[in-house]
Order: structure tokens, then sequence, then C-alpha cells
């Protein structure tokens, strides 16, 4: 009996025990060193999260006047359509195979006019100051159709970060417009909305804000914001800021990056960038400058191609020209251009249509921002776009989060 007791332990303790305490030793150990690198890893999320939350400061700009309307400024080489190209092949523009290949795409069938919306009689339509032609933008054009193709990439990089480079009196001065909501939301609703674009230097920024409901207790409050830089070739967005409120839930923020030839959507993602990428906010402005530059010209049917980074995904956004349209707004009867994408947006991307008023420097002055065919807002400008004095302060210098490997799974 002894000797089985001797052969039962070693070293004093039982055999039993010792396997007892040993297994759980042995389970417990993966999962510390499993929590210890989950523990870091939130760390990090946490800070390029705190981090990316950091939006630039908005610039500020006092508006001195009213814009009134006048006839679009005549085109840098003289013709008689109201705007032309200013190349064979404007900048912006769809590549040939890509219009060709639009073609085939049938037409969306033209909205039924309100009545409300129909023009009055020609003798009721308030006359139009004339604007002469904008200085230095045959010189501007002429250079930006010189510059091939294979180039323009680097040659607008090059000229946004360039300390030389100052626009021209081809872009607006900063403008505000202001708009009466309506739409539906799980039922009708109202409210106000603004846009803001603002220069300074070679430095801008575009804000959308929307406020849906009433002014004390809005049900739903969003940002859009860009920040970045004007180049020969248009607008180079540097990042853009999405920030949403909804009564009685949380704030919610998403960004995007542009870091040159690529970019970092909203769940930190890095992607390739493609020329002349635009975002949620600047690509309004963009347009109004091709428009109002006439390196495009607007015609029913034309479609208008050019790269869209959303905050979840990247498109190749196609805008198409249904034709004109006359708005009956506070400031009178504006005839407007209607372009709608023919591009439906995923994974809960917003899609836009916009209303461009050639008598109102091509500004939109009407948008249509859906999410689906049940929801969905409607902005009508409801006064004119006032506008700053010509001439800005030195541009502040552009905030930048310090990510320099995001992560791919950060939510």
């Amino acid at each position: 009996m002894a000797d089985g007791l001797i052969q039962l332990t070693r070293g004093g303790q039982p055999l039993a025990a010792r396997r007892s305490w040993w297994l759980p030793a042995a389970l417990t150990l993966p999962v510390l060193v499993l929590h210890g690198c989950l523990g870091e890893a939130v760390l990090e999320m946490h800070q390029r999260w705190t981090e990316l939350a950091e939006m630039p400061p908005r610039l500020s700009v006092s508006y001195v006047s009213e814009l009134k309307q006048s006839r679009p400024p005549a085109a840098p080489a003289a013709a008689p359509a109201l705007l032309r190209p200013v190349s064979k092949k404007p900048l912006g523009a769809a590549p040939a195979h890509a219009q060709a290949a639009s073609a085939s795409v049938p037409e969306p069938a033209q909205p039924e006019p309100d009545k409300a919306l129909l023009p009055e009689p020609a003798a009721s339509r308030p006359e139009l100051e004339p604007v002469p032609p904008l200085p230095e933008l045959a010189a501007s054009a002429e250079a930006a159709a010189a510059t091939s193709q294979a180039a323009g990439s680097a040659a607008s990089q090059a000229s946004a970060e360039g300390p030389s480079f100052q626009p021209g009196p081809e872009w607006p001065p900063s403008t505000r417009l202001r708009y009466d909501l309506t739409g539906n939301y799980r039922g009708a609703v109202t409210g106000e909305a603004q846009v803001e674009w603002i220069r300074e230097g070679s430095r801008y920024q575009v804000h959308l804000d929307v406020s849906v409901g009433p002014s004390f207790a809005p049900l739903i409050s969003r940002r859009m914001s860009s920040d970045g830089r004007l180049t020969p070739d248009g607008i180079a967005p540097q990042r853009y800021d999405e920030d949403t409120r909804v009564l009685f839930s949380s704030r919610r923020r998403v960004s995007v990056l542009f870091q040159g030839d690529q970019l970092t959507l909203a769940n930190g993602r890095v992607e390739p960038s493609a020329p002349g990428m635009q975002d949620a906010a600047s690509q309004f402005v963009q347009l109004t400058w091709l428009f109002l530059t006439g390196r495009q010209s607007l015609r029913e049917g034309l479609v208008l191609e050019l790269p869209l980074a959303l905050p979840r995904r990247q498109y190749r956004w196609r805008y198409e020209v249904l034709g004109r349209e006359t708005l009956a707004t506070p400031m009178g009867e504006l005839d407007t251009w209607h372009l709608k994408p023919s591009v439906v947006a995923g994974g809960g991307d917003l899609t836009a249509e916009v209303w461009l008023a050639p008598t109102l420097q091509y500004l939109p002055v009407r948008l249509r921002i859906r999410q689906d065919e049940q929801t969905y807002i409607d902005l009508m400008l409801k006064a004119p776009p006032a506008q700053a004095a010509e001439g800005s302060p030195a541009p502040a210098p552009i905030v930048k989060p310090k990510i320099e490997t995001p992560n791919p799974n950060l939510p």
C-alpha cells in the first residue's frame, strides 16, 4: 500500500493535483496574450480616430453684397454659342469612348413641370445686366489646354502645392447660398440649408449645412465640408468631413483624406486616387468652374464624367444634362440647366441632382439629395446669393491628421 502511494506522488505532491493546476495555466496564457493585443489595437484605433476627428478650422468671411442676375460671361473665343469648350478635349470631360457608350443609354424620363414653375411671358422677365468677358481667362484656358493629358495630374499636383500659383478671376468670390428645404424622411419634412464657398488665396472650403425640422430642435442636422486647394485644373480636395446629428441619437462623423495619388476612405481603406478626384461637397463648385470658364459647354444630352470619392467608396460619376428648366424663386424666374447622375450609389452613399443658373455664375440654385426613393431632401434657393469683396487675407495652414499607415480594419 505504501508503494502505491509513492508511485502516485512526485515531489511530495499528488500527480492529479499537479495536472489540475497546469491545465488552467496553459489555457490562460494565450488568452492573456490575445487580450493584450486587442487592447493595443483598441488604443491605436482610439488615437487615430481622435486625430481624424479634428476637422480644419472653419474659415470666416464677411459677405458685403448680393449677387444679381446677369448674362453669363462671354467665352474666351468669340462664338455664336453661349459657351464653348476652350480646347478640343475639355478638362474633366468624358473620353470619346465613354461618350459613345453613353449614347446607347436611354435618356431618363423628363419630369412633368410644376405649373407654379412654368415661365411667364418674356415681357415680365427682368432685364439682365451685360457682363464683360472675364480677364485673363483666355490665357489661363490656353495654358490648361496645352498641358498634355499624361502630365496633367503631375502638373496639377505641383500647382496645388506650389506657393507661386494664385487663382485668377475665373473663380467666383466667396459666396453664401441659402435654401428652403422640403423632402421626405418617414413623412414630409421641412427645414433650411446653406452652402458656403470660401476662398483664401489658393485655399478653399465648401460647407453644406442641412437642418431638417424646426430650427430650435432639428430632427436631423448634417454638415458636409471640403477643404483643399485651387489649381489650374480645378479643385483639388485634401480632406472631406461629414458630421451628422440625429435627435436622441449619438453624433456620427466620417472623413475622407486625399493624399496625392491615393486616398483614405471613411472605413480606413487606402485606395489609389484618380486625377481630378472630387468629394461630395466640392463636386458642385467644380461643375460651376467648368461651365463658368467655358472649359465645358452645356447642352441637352451631354454626359459629363468625373471621379468622385464618397465616404464609402469611389465612383466614376456621370452627370447627364437633361435640359433647361425655368425655376420660380423669390428673386423671380431663373433659367437653369438640370443635371442628374446616371450612376446609382451604393452602401448608403447619397446622390444629388443639381440645377445650375447661368445668370448667377452657374451656381447651384437647387439641389435634390436622395438616399432612396422614399428618403430625400429638396433645396431651393430662397434669397439672392451673398458674396464677399474681392481679395482675401493670406491662407492659414491646413490641419492634417497624422495618419501614416491607416489600419484597414478601422470603423
